[in-house]
């Protein structure tokens, strides 16, 4: 269960580190705006769990980031619009974002740094010279390297998100994800994601695509 004052509490610092405190109006509405986002019906994994995770992970990195309030921000920023039967989610957030963050006084350049992170989240495949991307990027794909019964509880989460899909084509275009993440060089770009996460992550997308390429059983 995510502690909603926990997080507003993480909004209220990462948006004052970014701007500096006094300088806009409060932050506070835009945090419930946001967590109000994180809270819709629709969300079966990206709700305010990933979330909590995603930042939690973006402070575990945050030694390796140019920026960690810009990327605590984006992190805030990367799924607030998520409707699963529509295309264009990081982008809608990405300009979310910028109307946002400039209304709430957030310098132009870190703005537009917040919504290029947001947009980047499409591939996760930041370059070699971006820090930030990279942050925020291992930090949106930690999942992967969770425990069994994590990975697995993440899998039927993003499966219930999906429910209106029927089982043949979620099974292909999940594969087709898995396959893309898969064949990246590295899916984790800071030291200590390729340290700690990259082995385990490929170990349970490889056994993720192996399920999904097994013909299901009908019933005797």
């Amino acid at each position: 269960m995510a502690d909603t004052e926990a997080l507003r509490a993480r909004f209220v610092r990462a948006l004052e580190g970014a701007r500096g405190p006094g300088g806009g109006p409060d932050p506070l509405p835009y945090a419930d705006a946001l967590l109000g986002r994180w809270r819709e019906p629709q969300r079966h994994y990206h709700t305010l769990t990933h979330l909590t995770a995603v930042l939690g992970h973006v402070d575990e990195l945050a030694e390796h980031a140019g920026d960690p309030d810009v990327v605590r921000l984006a992190a805030w920023f990367h799924d607030a619009v998520y409707l699963p039967d529509r295309s264009e989610n990081e982008e809608r957030s990405a300009r979310l974002a910028e109307r946002a963050l400039t209304e709430a006084g957030v310098p132009e350049e870190k703005t537009a740094e917040v919504a290029r992170l947001v947009r980047l989240t499409v591939t996760h495949d930041p370059a070699d010279d971006d820090p930030d991307g990279q942050v925020l990027c291992d930090a949106d794909l930690a999942i992967l390297a969770a425990s069994p019964s994590s990975y697995a509880a993440y899998t039927a989460a993003v499966r219930e998100e999906y429910h209106f899909v029927p089982n043949d084509a979620f099974r292909e275009g999940r594969a087709e994800v898995l396959r893309h993440l898969l064949a990246l060089p590295r899916l984790f770009r800071t030291p200590y994601g390729r340290e700690h996460w990259e082995a385990t992550a490929r170990h349970n997308m490889r056994g993720e695509l192996e399920m999904l390429s097994t013909p299901a059983v009908p019933p005797a």
